[in-house]
């Protein structure tokens, strides 16, 4: 079978050598590339994001505490999963954290089983977002392909308007528009109106507003 955790990055933040070691020792076991940091202020230092990872955060470590590295990372608009780390009596603390967007937390000490599972589902997470932002980024491309023209025939259909209205609002002949629509879907890669409007919600694009008739 196939270990779908090879190659799959973990950062894990904790100013206990001890623990530092064991998770790591868990995790390269089970394919997971570790890359360990005694401090909230390392770990920041390292962030790449060319090189999107799941993070394992203790709460509470000399300098920066684990809140305030949470607080850093999502100020520079990482959204990795983020595993909090906590002591059996600081549970208010963890929720607090998953209230600041951090993904779960696990108790120490930290049973190697339930690593195994939050970090499996925490990569599924991280993996599903990197397909969307994928797609998201080819939509964008495709769009800004695109004339003024054509960009504007893409907004009438995705407001609903058919080829007459749109050329109404555009004050093109019917004829021109199906010209431009031609184009568009050419320069999209669609050969349907459906996939048009997904690929243009994808990529953000406004509707075409009507003309206020008045």
């Amino acid at each position: 079978m196939r270990n779908t955790s090879a190659g799959r990055r973990v950062h894990v933040v904790d100013d206990d050598e001890i623990l530092r070691d064991t998770v790591a020792l868990t995790l390269e076991g089970a394919g997971y590339v570790v890359h360990p940091h005694t401090d909230g202020a390392a770990f920041l230092a390292a962030l790449d994001p060319a090189e999107p990872a799941c993070v394992l955060l203790d709460m509470h470590m000399p300098g920066l505490s684990g809140v305030e590295v949470q607080e850093a990372f999502k100020g520079r608009g990482f959204e990795w999963p983020v595993v909090v780390l906590t002591a059996a009596n600081e549970v208010r603390l963890a929720v607090e954290s998953m209230k600041q967007g951090a993904f779960e937390f696990l108790q120490k000490p930290i049973e190697p089983e339930a690593l195994l599972a939050v970090l499996g589902d925490a990569f599924e997470r991280l993996e599903a977002a990197n397909e969307d932002a994928a797609r998201r980024a080819e939509a964008v491309a495709k769009v800004g392909s695109l004339s003024t023209r054509e960009r504007e025939v893409l907004q009438g259909l995705l407001a609903g308007m058919a080829s007459k209205v749109i050329a109404h609002e555009l004050d093109l002949s019917v004829r021109t528009v199906e010209i431009y629509r031609g184009k568009m879907m050419d320069k999209l890669g669609v050969r349907s109106v459906s996939a048009a409007v997904r690929l243009a919600l994808a990529a953000g694009v406004a509707p075409l507003a009507e003309q206020d008739p008045t």
